[in-house]
Formats: structure tokens, sequence, C-alpha cells
């Protein structure tokens, strides 16, 4: 068994999807549309083949106050890995990406954390 698709609440599906693919770099890899919102799917340029990332409509209650809750108590949404979080954090900087917290060694690795402008923190995490 592995994962295959995993997934983010998202406010607006087309924000998401220019913020994820224009700031951070992910590679659309679904994009099929299903009523009122899409099926939408990024993966790693580094892995077009690996995990993908859907981005969820928040529509339901239950989702928008999961996400609500934890964004206002600082907690991240997901985590993405890098190879350089120093080079990471300056190239997104520059891109305009609002951070919460710049990066920090926590032992044996250095974490960033993002506002992703779709209601999440995401939190990056380079192994030291």
């Amino acid at each position: 068994m592995k994962i295959v698709v995993t997934s983010i609440f998202v406010e607006d599906q087309e924000r998401a999807l220019e913020f994820y693919t224009g700031k951070l770099g992910f590679v659309k890899k679904h994009d099929v549309p299903m009523g009122k919102h899409r099926w939408i799917t990024l993966v790693s340029p580094e892995q077009p083949d690996g995990v993908e990332l859907l981005l969820e409509p928040n529509e339901h209650p239950a989702a928008k106050s999961y996400q609500k809750k934890i964004f206002a108590d600082g907690i991240p949404a997901t985590m993405f890995g890098v190879d350089d979080i120093q080079a990471e954090y300056q190239r997104l900087v520059e891109a305009g990406v609002t951070f919460t917290m710049a990066p920090t060694t926590m032992g044996n690795v250095t974490v960033a954390v993002f506002d992703d402008t779709c209601g999440n923190l995401i939190q990056m995490v380079q192994n030291n």
C-alpha cells in the first residue's frame, strides 16, 4: 500500500492553483470538471509520478471549521520537504509569499511556515 493522493482544503480552487503552480512551482497533473468544482491535482516537478496533492474545495461546514481553527492556532495543514530551506525561503519571499515563521532549526531539521493565501499555513522542512 502507498499514498497516491493527499488533499488540502482550499477556499478558492483557482487561486490555489495559481499559488501552488506560480509561486511554489508544482505542476498540474489533473484538472477535471466535477460540477461546481474541479478535481485538480498537482505534483512536484521532481517527482511527476509521485504523490498528488488534491486542491479540495472547503465547501463542507466541517472542512471550513477545521481549516479556520487550525489556521488560527498556527498549525500547518501539511508539510513539504526541500533540499535547501534558506534558498527556498529567499525565493518565496522574493515572490511575495508571507511567512509566519522564518527558517528555524529544531533538532535535526530546519522548518519554516508560510501562508498559502487559500486558508492554510504550510510548513517547509529540510533535514539537517
